[in-house]
């Protein structure tokens, strides 16, 4: 198979889709591997790396998407990406489609073969291709909130940890999965008060068996919220899911019982946020401000950090890559029922049904022959 990597155009993405160790492994299988001049540039790949694994480099993106079976990505394909995409073509990479209907549509015309990172499951129930990036977004949820915190970026002027006679700040994590327990250890490590919400008794008592009493647990419910958000100067909002919009935690009213100088940030914007006065940014300009609250929802957060988070999601992404390749995109769907969770759109059809729920359109299941 030829498998094309293009280099990201997202706001301040430097991300790349392969390394050139996952190049020379595809290689190896006996596949050709396009990489776009420059593409892992921003992390420290050079052309020259790609070359000596095996790998072509080629002058543009419109070569890549006119030569390549398959295209490997790290974020959901922008409007003119979407648009140079052929009938049949495989895309795989991050999609978040269900606050996105314009990228929904742009792909369901394009008749090709959308694979989502974010739904591919394993058999713990787990998302293994979303894990990486919501450790990396989870932990780094803290170092923003924290440099939001300070007066010079609107915020109230407070120190995490505090110092002797002076206490620490409060956090509030709103989900105990991935990006609420990377979130709480950050936090709880700069020496912050952390409380988890979520609305799984059964997971909560896990973390409260892993953290102990350091770290407060409570059922996630609007009254308990509403309870928290006078007195918190941190919110991380973490919650989850799969394929879907994210709930929305915080309504408009209850944002004005928060203080002027708190800080939101909302990991969960890539699925629509879990806040409603969310809408999405870049870090080029990360924060704005809503009542007084400063608002953190970087669409692409792990972008920030983009060479540890191409080897953590390389590491995860490449087995299933190679998958692909060596049996073409209908066997490997056929054999691997957890890669099949992935597919989100297929020929001009939507055949991921929490997608089709939140948009409003068409549900047709994948036929696995």
């Amino acid at each position: 198979m030829r498998v094309g990597v293009t280099k990201e155009i997202k706001n301040h993405e430097y991300r790349v889709g392969i390394t050139p160790n996952g190049a020379a492994t595809l290689v190896r299988h006996g596949h050709s591997v396009l990489v776009e001049a420059g593409a892992g540039a921003g992390v420290g790949f050079a052309d020259a790396q790609y070359a000596q694994a095996g790998a072509r480099i080629v002058p543009s993106a419109d070569e890549v998407f006119d030569q390549a079976e398959m295209i490997v990505k790290v974020k959901e394909p922008q409007p003119v990406e979407c648009k140079r995409l052929r009938p049949g073509q495989v895309l795989f990479t991050y999609l978040h489609l269900a606050p996105d209907p314009e990228q929904t549509r742009l792909l369901l015309e394009s008749d090709s073969v959308a694979i989502a990172y974010e739904t591919v499951t394993d058999g713990n129930g787990g998302l293994p291709l979303l894990k990486p990036m919501s450790e990396v977004a989870g932990r780094m949820s803290i170092q923003a909130g924290a440099h939001a915190l300070e007066k010079a970026q609107g915020g109230l002027g407070v120190l995490l940890p505090g110092v002797p006679g002076v206490p620490p700040a409060r956090v509030l994590v709103l989900g105990g999965g991935v990006v609420g327990i990377n979130a709480a250890r950050m936090a709880m490590g700069l020496g912050a008060q952390v409380t988890v919400m979520d609305v799984s008794l059964p997971r909560l008592t896990q973390i409260d068996s892993d953290f102990g009493p350091r770290l407060l647990t409570e059922v996630s419910t609007r009254e308990n919220i509403m309870a928290h958000l006078p007195q918190t100067d941190l919110v991380i909002g973490g919650v989850l899911i799969p394929g879907a919009a994210a709930p929305k935690l915080i309504s408009c009213e209850m944002l004005s019982a928060m203080r002027p100088g708190s800080v939101i940030v909302d990991v969960a914007i890539d699925q629509g946020g879990c806040v409603e006065t969310s809408k999405p940014t870049t870090h080029q300009n990360p924060t704005y401000v809503v009542d007084g609250v400063v608002h953190y929802c970087v669409a692409n957060m792990p972008g920030g950090v983009a060479r540890t988070s191409t080897l953590a999601l390389t590491n995860a992404t490449l087995p299933f890559v190679v998958q692909l390749a060596n049996k073409g995109y209908r066997k490997a769907l056929q054999e691997d029922r957890h890669l099949l969770a992935g597919l989100n759109v297929h020929r001009g059809e939507l055949t991921y049904e929490a997608v089709a729920r939140d948009l409003g359109l068409k549900y047709t299941p994948y036929q696995v022959n």
